[in-house]
């Protein structure tokens, strides 16, 4: 094999490797000091931090990872206790973005958040919130 193909060959597997690697729109890497002023349309119903309580939604803290409906303070609707849903990044994004569809019958009165990176900045911003 020549150096030329050689060369070609190395070429195409970087590229496919760089192109492999690259995030997918809804795993994009997100920002969360941009995620906690995007959460300021959040905080009127839910809290999160240190001192959160449930108030008109619940409190977030711990969000990922956690199941539905599981908090003790919140008195959560029939649908989103029978949801049988265990929140990782995915299906927050998709319940931030439209809340009604992922869980029919959730009191959460919100229109949703169709911008992708800020859905991506929002849960990294629960996440610093274990």
């Amino acid at each position: 094999m020549s150096k030329k193909q050689v060369w070609i060959r190395a070429s195409v597997l970087f590229a496919t490797a760089f192109f492999l690697m690259r995030p997918l729109p809804s795993e994009a890497a997100g920002d969360a000091v941009a995620g906690k002023a995007a959460f300021a349309k959040c905080a009127s119903c839910h809290q999160i931090g240190p001192s959160a309580r449930a108030g008109f939604g619940p409190q977030l803290n711990g969000i990922v990872g956690r199941p539905a409906g599981s908090t003790g303070d919140y008195r959560y609707s029939a649908a989103m206790q029978n949801s049988h849903i265990v929140w990782t990044e995915d299906k927050l994004r998709a319940f931030m973005k439209s809340p009604g569809d992922v869980v029919p019958g959730t009191k959460m009165r919100f229109w949703g958040i169709g911008d992708e990176q800020q859905l991506s900045n929002l849960v990294a911003y629960l996440k610093t919130f274990p």
